[in-house]
């Protein structure tokens, strides 16, 4: 037999893809017929209830006259709204990653001994096992960053003489580790990618305890470990906003349900990574980049809004950039009027956009925010409003930072950890049944029929 090469697409594998799609496809009214919520969402794009949940509240609507009404929207962690939350670290000067940490797992705000204690904490975890970075991180280095973190992730098992206890303060020692070494395993993953694979130098600098998390992604991921103020204050911002958003986004759901098996931590935190990855969750940042350079290279003037208007026209028409048909960056699953993660977030890039001369880019992002609600609402029949989500600046936020493309949705993970580790805390604490959802089977029954008869 000839040696087969694994990474063809042969022949005989397109004729079983076309076998696996013609009796795998399910007529799309048998959904309708059956009151099938795919998705897990309503015709609206409202949620199928399927837990309870203390640590973070969206709130995109509101009951006007009996009737739910959209209205701005607004993201509470542990009940407090993320604007007073920003505002407050923002007044004193303060990163505010630790501090909103501490709040999401713990459901309190510190007060000044606790916060303290709290980073001591976080510092004293912020460090791989011997060799860690010699023989997980640089073998085999991956072209996805996400890849490798969830390869270091599960690797990280089998340090742990305690893996597989599921006792809650063993769970927190192991999310207060990850929390920790997340910056680290997702920077040193780059830093070894961008030396095998793409042939540029090679170097790791270690944190240093006295810094905030924001402040030793950047000095890490940098030859010369240098940063302004204003740049180390915008990714914290950015870390705060990703760092949870209710239990129904994809990889909190993904955390609930494999905690809900009573696997190991390590194994559910590769699942919400293998989650985070996809194109439609935590990736769709690099699309607004990439949709972005697209653009600019087509557009003879980007301030002429008759050109933009076309430009996503031709996105909603499949004529532009990867034919998808999409804006990225607008629309969200849960929010029409606003996402208050990109309301935030706006003024701050505005702020970064100066300090790193790139007005213009910031006027076209501004444009683009208003004009394809417009758009959209034009050219297709929505069923609520459209607005940017967190995902069109923070893309733009990150480019400005010198961060990568392939460290976009790793700087996601890192900020989600948190968000993970206390929904698994949650699951642990409260439920102890399986999550298992209902399908309907709509194969009909058949005999089987002998192999010679076939």
């Amino acid at each position: 037999m000839a040696e087969r090469d694994i990474n063809e697409i042969t022949p005989e594998i397109l004729k079983y893809a076309e076998t696996c799609r013609e009796f795998s496809t399910i007529n799309p009214e048998l959904y309708t017929k059956y009151d099938v919520k795919r998705g897990l969402r309503d015709i609206n794009g409202k949620g199928v209830m399927a837990g309870l949940t203390h640590i973070s509240d969206i709130i995109s609507s509101k009951e006007v006259d009996g009737k739910s009404v959209p209205c701005e929207g607004e993201l509470y962690f542990r009940g407090i709204n993320i604007q007073d939350i920003v505002r407050g670290f923002i007044s004193e000067g303060r990163f505010g990653f630790e501090e909103t940490a501490y709040l999401i797992l713990f459901g309190t705000l510190p007060d000044k001994d606790q916060l303290a204690d709290f980073k001591n904490v976080l510092a004293s975890y912020r460090t791989l096992p011997t060799n860690f970075v010699r023989d997980v991180i640089m073998k085999a280095p991956s072209n996805d960053m996400m890849n490798t973190l969830a390869r270091s992730v599960l690797t990280l098992y089998a340090y742990d003489d305690k893996a597989d206890d599921t006792s809650i303060p063993n769970v927190l020692r192991q999310s207060l580790m990850l929390i920790s070494v997340f910056p680290m395993l997702s920077v040193y993953s780059y830093q070894a990618y961008n030396h095998y694979i793409c042939g540029d130098s090679f170097y790791i600098h270690n944190p240093d305890p006295e810094l905030s998390t924001a402040e030793n992604i950047l000095r890490m991921l940098r030859p010369d470990m240098n940063y302004s103020p204003m740049e180390a204050a915008v990714l914290d911002l950015a870390l705060v906003l990703h760092m949870d958003h209710g239990g129904g986004n994809n990889s909190s759901f993904t955390t609930h349900v494999v905690s809900s098996s009573g696997t190991d931590t390590y194994s559910v935190v590769a699942a919400a990574l293998g989650s985070l990855k996809g194109p439609k969750h935590g990736g769709a940042n690099i699309k607004v980049v990439e949709m972005f350079q697209d653009m600019k290279a087509h557009l003879t003037n980007p301030k002429d809004e008759d050109e933009v208007r076309t430009y996503l026209k031709k996105l909603l028409h499949k004529e532009a950039f990867d034919k998808k048909g999409l804006i990225y960056g607008m629309g969200h699953a849960v929010y029409s009027i606003s996402d208050p993660r990109a309301t935030i977030f706006k003024a701050f890039v505005e702020k970064l956009a100066r300090e790193k001369h790139r007005d213009d880019d910031f006027e076209l992002y501004s444009l683009i925010e208003r004009l394809a609600p417009e758009v959209i609402g034009e050219e297709r029949r929505i069923y609520k409003g459209v607005s940017a989500n967190v995902d069109f600046y923070s893309g733009f936020v990150y480019s400005m930072l010198d961060l990568p493309p392939k460290l976009f949705t790793p700087m996601f993970a890192t900020s989600r950890i948190v968000g993970w580790s206390a929904h698994r805390l949650e699951e642990l604490i409260n439920v102890d049944k399986i999550i298992r959802p209902a399908y309907k089977a709509v194969q009909p029954h058949d005999a089987y029929v002998p192999i010679s008869e076939r």
